[in-house]
């Protein structure tokens, strides 16, 4: 069924329209537009938990752009697909920084669109890699948020089937083949640790964009970068909460996004501090693509910051807080 024009007027398509509201909001500095774009109760699921005010969503972005005046971002991909006849799912990612200045990082904000109005988003920041190009001390940047806590459908369990329906609602059978195979490798390689079993997915020259501006290259370097983070959390696991497809050569052709939440136990490598044995409950969002059915770059999300401010808050670690949700 074609896409009507409500969902995404007055713009030419859904990738038009992302990435011109997203300028007008975030370069022009026009955040009254907000009004305009979020339903008042729109819902925001953000690192630090969510939000369902569209007054809370306009205060966080005046706070985020006086805080970094000098930065711009445009949009490095946007993977979107229909959500019935009149609504649409965006992945968005955003590189950001100044203009001239090697200091860079990235966003990636899903945002549910229902005729040309966002009802529900789910963000990841990678504030990683601004805290370390400035020298912070990262504890005491987490100290100062404060862990509010999810509602609304991220409490709800995970999808069971999410190549028909995730938490944004039914999505269309698009690329199955490619979805399945992006399903599998998250659920062998990310959840069953068959660590081996990186190059029956990805391509040998593969790369991997994560937390902290880390550039990873090679089936070898991909599970290392995996067992870093699983160290810590050494019994958790991958839940997949939504899936979106797109091909467009603009983007280099086929890609696949998955909106995923991480939980697991605290009890394992103390890369955050003193362990607590109790579970993070981590938004994160992976961007997929694709070459001749194998996989040869990923874009992997979350903001390794509010991770470690929840950690904290669960530790009794005093928080300034209350953070920004957007």
């Amino acid at each position: 069924m074609p896409l009507d024009p409500v969902a995404y007027q007055p713009y030419a398509d859904p990738d038009d329209f992302i990435r011109e509201v997203t300028d007008l909001i975030w370069v022009d500095r026009s955040i009254s537009y907000i009004r305009e774009n979020y339903e008042p109760d729109s819902i925001v699921h953000g690192a630090y938990g969510t939000s369902t005010s569209r007054d809370e969503v306009i205060e966080g972005t005046l706070m985020r752009i006086s805080a970094t005046p000098d930065r711009t971002g445009q949009a490095e991909d946007v993977i979107w697909e229909a959500r019935g006849d009149d609504a649409f799912l965006s992945s968005h990612l955003v590189l950001s920084g100044h203009l001239q200045a090697p200091e860079y990082s990235r966003t990636i904000a899903n945002c549910l669109y229902r005729r040309g109005r966002m009802v529900e988003e789910w963000v990841a920041r990678d504030t990683l890699a601004g805290a370390l190009e400035r020298g912070d001390d990262l504890d005491e940047l987490a100290r100062a948020q404060a862990f509010r806590g999810y509602t609304g459908s991220w409490t709800e369990p995970a999808p069971v089937d999410p190549i028909a329906r995730g938490d944004s609602g039914p999505r269309a059978d698009d690329h199955r083949a490619e979805v399945e195979t992006v399903i599998d490798m998250i659920q062998t390689v990310w959840n069953d640790r068959d660590l081996q079993k990186v190059e029956k997915y990805f391509e040998r020259d593969l790369v991997l964009l994560t937390v902290g501006n880390r550039l990873v290259i090679r089936p070898e370097g991909y599970r290392r970068s995996l067992l870093r983070f699983l160290e810590a959390f050494p019994a958790g696991q991958f839940e997949i909460r939504d899936i979106q497809t797109n091909y467009d050569v603009r983007y280099a052709g086929l890609r696949v996004a998955v909106t995923w939440k991480f939980v697991g136990d605290y009890s394992g490598k103390p890369n955050y501090g003193p362990l607590t044995g109790k579970p993070v409950d981590l938004l994160g969002i992976s961007q997929f693509t694709f070459h001749k059915g194998a996989l040869t770059k990923e874009v992997r999300l979350w903001d390794d910051i509010a991770l470690r401010a929840q950690i904290a808050g669960m530790r009794g670690d005093e928080s300034v807080g209350p953070s920004n949700i957007y």
